[in-house]
């Protein structure tokens, strides 16, 4: 088990790679985040890159997410369709930023604790630290489900 949030799964369709990565492609656009005009297509659903073998794809939003999980794909054909391996994560960015205050909040409960002197505020640092890492855990499990549900639509429309 990770200690940033993450989640895996292995999906089986009946669908063959190249028609899987067919209806990625529609729906899929390259992201270019330094273009501010540029607005999202109506079919448009993911942001992200596909390959040969694989993908890596996010749902397309309107305001910031920090939860809001990368998922990467890699799909195999077997001879009655494909095998679909996915990976949701959190963009590095959340990652770093999850890491950096679990980090922070377990440095003030030891200055508290040993150079200060004050268990209460130990306490309440680590109390902090674990409310946000519950917090990020299940506002990304949240947004899984959702990526999931518009994922699986993709595959059995």
């Amino acid at each position: 088990m990770s200690f940033f949030p993450n989640h895996s799964e292995v999906l089986v369709s009946t669908l063959q790679k190249e028609e899987i990565l067919y209806r990625l492609n529609r729906v899929t656009k390259k992201a270019n985040f330094l273009d501010y005009t540029a607005e999202a297509d109506a079919v448009q659903l993911f942001n992200g890159s596909l390959e040969k073998n694989s993908f890596s794809i996010s749902l397309v939003i309107n305001r910031a997410d920090s939860f809001l999980p990368l998922i990467k794909g890699e799909i195999e054909n077997t001879p009655s369709g494909s095998i679909l391996f996915l990976e949701y994560s959190l963009f590095p960015g959340s990652v770093f930023f999850l890491g950096f205050w679990t980090l922070l909040t377990v440095l003030l409960a030891l200055i508290f604790l040993f150079l200060v002197g004050n268990p209460y505020l130990a306490v309440l640092s680590i109390t902090l630290g674990i409310g946000n890492y519950w917090f990020a855990w299940s506002h990304f499990k949240r947004k899984i489900k959702i990526s999931q549900g518009i994922f699986l639509e993709l595959l059995n429309n």
